[in-house]
């Protein structure tokens, strides 16, 4: 077999006074694959994301909430465990999803139109699907 580099073997690598050598690391960037679309492939997967779309509530549904959150409010002072589901708007598109949340209701900020649970969450009462009576202490359920 015969060795067509055998002539420059011994050579060292070119040095040149006003250009540093490159470090293992950066030699190697250069030859690694090249993304022509950058963040092509996020746009993608957020594309393909799914959220849910608003529930318009109906009259009953409003008036069986508003009475829900009435009876919250009498019972605040003996903290009763209630779930309720509330709509999250998506940051990125339109639409959001809907989040349950089991809890007990320090108070309700009416400045700010929140409940506000012992935990600190704050959930906005125009956000609200429904409430649920989980337990309540010393009432009926």
């Amino acid at each position: 077999m015969v060795d067509h580099y055998e002539d420059i073997k011994h050579l060292s690598r070119p040095q040149y006074p006003d250009l540093p050598p490159m470090s293992r690391h950066d030699r190697a960037a250069q030859f690694s694959p090249f993304a022509a679309l950058v963040g092509y492939d996020d746009e993608v997967a957020e594309t393909a994301r799914l959220v849910d779309s608003r529930v318009e509530l109906t009259e009953d549904e409003i008036c069986a909430l508003n009475e829900n959150l009435n009876r919250l409010l009498d019972a605040l002072p003996a903290q009763p465990v209630i779930r309720v589901t509330y709509f999250v708007p998506d940051e990125r598109k339109a639409g959001g999803s809907y989040v349950q949340k089991t809890g007990i209701v320090r108070i309700f900020d009416s400045f700010e139109n929140t409940l506000v649970f012992q935990d600190g969450e704050r959930i906005a009462v125009p956000e609200l699907y429904a409430v649920q009576f989980i337990e309540e202490s010393g009432a009926d359920a």
